[in-house]
């Protein structure tokens, strides 16, 4: 959520947890776990839902990542707002493993067999899952539906939130998945689709450092634009740490981005020093103190850019 302070072309009053009234815009962002960089944007105003448009936005995507890699296996993650027959069809029919967040509160009868359930499998000293026989009743279809449930550390003060809606255990927090990776093993379900909490960090690194929740203008293209180059720097920063740094490790099973990267404050602070443009012998130069750290990180990126 973008939030600005006036009447900015395109925005919208919707759900705002940061200003509430205030009007909005409300993108869609598709990123590439590995790299932990932005791929798409699609720029909405704040009173959408988080699904308007989301098929046509996934499709074209999975497109342009099947120009650039092929045939190679598309994996993809997501929350409950893009539960749905439709999206989980498509996927499918896309040849895409994918893993959705299950949201409890449009299924009454899938609370009751959670609450139900007497038999789970034990992950580990804190996690432990159930494959369930279940599928909304409205779809044609079936999925593999995996329920995990989580053993609170602490004892909980008071009513659960929204115990309307979600199972009522004083003991366990509980989770749905939908996927299509019926061949995988539970535990490496649940790693993937955990693992997209790095997109939400990813998100924030780009507006806490790029200003990519800034609204500089109350014209739609002006912002849309602005959104599109706090993005590239941040995806250009990434860029250049790749082309300078091993990767620090294969994929793992939350599939983690493969180079430990630094944030572009980080970056900047090795630039960011006083230095004055000299000339000597008539050759324009930018001059700083002496620093064997600054100037040994400074020619490193450079060589890396030059090479790239």
């Amino acid at each position: 959520m973008l939030s600005t302070r006036g009447h900015a072309e395109g925005s919208a009053i919707g759900y705002n947890r940061q200003r509430k009234g205030a009007r909005s815009y409300y993108p869609l962002f598709c990123t590439v776990a590995q790299t932990g960089q932005f791929l798409d944007l699609l720029h909405r105003p704040g009173n959408v839902h988080d699904s308007r448009d989301a098929l046509a936005f996934i499709e074209a995507n999975i497109g342009i990542v099947r120009e650039i890699v092929g045939v190679r296996e598309i994996e993809t993650r997501m929350d409950g707002a893009f539960f749905s027959e439709d999206i989980a069809k498509k996927l499918v029919d896309l040849k895409v493993r994918f893993t959705i967040s299950l949201p409890f509160e449009r299924f009454p009868a899938l609370k009751k067999l959670i609450e139900a359930r007497k038999t789970w499998h034990r992950i580990d000293n804190t996690w432990a899952y159930a494959d369930l026989n279940w599928r909304p009743k409205c779809w044609g279809g079936a999925f593999r539906v995996l329920a995990v449930r989580r053993k609170t550390p602490t004892p909980r003060k008071g009513p659960l939130q929204l115990d309307l809606f979600q199972p009522r255990d004083y003991e366990f927090d509980f989770r749905v998945i939908l996927t299509n990776k019926v061949t995988d093993d539970a535990e490496a379900v649940m790693d993937f689709h955990h693992g997209r909490g790095s997109q939400e960090g990813l998100i924030g690194e780009a507006k806490s450092c790029a200003q990519m929740d800034y609204i500089p203008s109350r014209k739609l293209a002006v912002n849309q634009i602005f959104t599109v180059s706090a993005m590239l720097a941040h995806n250009l920063g990434r860029e250049l740490q790749m082309s300078a740094e091993d990767r620090a490790r294969r994929d793992t099973s939350k599939r983690a981005a493969r180079w430990l990267f630094k944030t572009l404050h980080t970056l900047r602070h090795i630039v960011l020093r006083a230095g004055r443009l000299t000339r000597p012998e008539g050759k324009l130069t930018l001059t700083m103190s002496g620093n064997r750290e600054v100037r040994d990180d400074v020619l490193h990126y450079l060589r890396a850019a030059h090479a790239a």
